[in-house]
């Protein structure tokens, strides 16, 4: 049976990358966005242009009010397009950066912070979990600076913090399901995060290229495989694992 990959936040960045790499690997794709319908549905068309059914879903990850609305309409597509009444694999990557050193950052920064990287994750994983099949995966995606600090990260880094724990205890209370748990951690990526950043600012491209081991910063296709990787039965033992994915940032 083909496996299906729910992936949240896939119009663009990691997730795109994410949702093309599962889809080369010959699973179908429901991807979420938050506003960008144009750039998810661009995605869709990639991934239908390999043979893979695709769909996108508008889904607000830091709304958990709107995620029982959005399990039914994930349930309707499953029955329609595939004619089954669960999914595979739940990657939890949307998200985004807020900059701002402790002294300054304010409580709506934080919550929302909080709310799109931890709250959200923990009630969409509980709100989705009687749609995901037995013997299924999960990824959380975190981050190198729960390993390496940075000024001016500390609300992002300690939500991603969470996210790492958070990881565990699913693993521990999800394997009498036989489903697989664990947390994928990029370092510097050159993506739009954080308004492409690290992409378009050289000097910050090369403040984190010089903290490297390889000598540069990521690309996306340095993390999709790897998270798609992670969905295959080739990683069937891998569990309750933090793996960070950076180039060997700040060794």
């Amino acid at each position: 049976m083909t496996k299906i990959a729910l992936v949240t936040g896939a119009s663009r960045g990691l997730g795109r990358n994410t949702a093309l790499n599962i889809a080369r690997r010959g699973a179908d794709v429901i991807i979420t966005y938050q506003s960008r319908e144009q750039e998810a549905q661009a995605v869709v068309t990639e991934i239908r242009a390999m043979g893979r059914k695709a769909v996108a879903l508008q889904l607000d990850t830091s709304a958990v009010a709107g995620f029982a609305n959005f399990a039914a309409r994930l349930r309707t597509l499953l029955t329609d397009i595939w004619q089954r009444d669960t999914f595979d694999h739940l990657v939890n990557n949307a998200g985004h950066g807020d900059y701002a050193l402790i002294e300054h950052t304010t409580e709506a920064q934080f919550d929302q912070l909080v709310n799109v990287h931890f709250k959200g994750v923990f009630f969409l994983t509980q709100t989705l979990l009687p749609l995901l099949a037995d013997g299924g995966r999960i990824v959380n995606l975190s981050t190198g600076l729960t390993r390496v600090s940075a000024p001016g990260w500390a609300a992002y880094a300690a939500a991603k913090a969470a996210v790492e724990m958070l990881t565990v205890y699913m693993a521990k209370e999800f394997g009498g399901r036989g489903i697989a748990v664990n947390t994928v951690a990029p370092g510097a990526i050159e993506t739009d995060f954080f308004g492409g950043a690290v992409r378009d600012t050289p000097d910050f491209n090369k403040f984190f290229a010089d903290m490297t081991a390889l000598g540069r910063v990521g690309v996306a296709d340095d993390i999709g495989p790897m998270v798609a990787s992670l969905l295959s039965e080739d990683q069937r033992w891998v569990n309750a694992q933090r793996i960070e994915v950076s180039g060997g940032q700040g060794i």
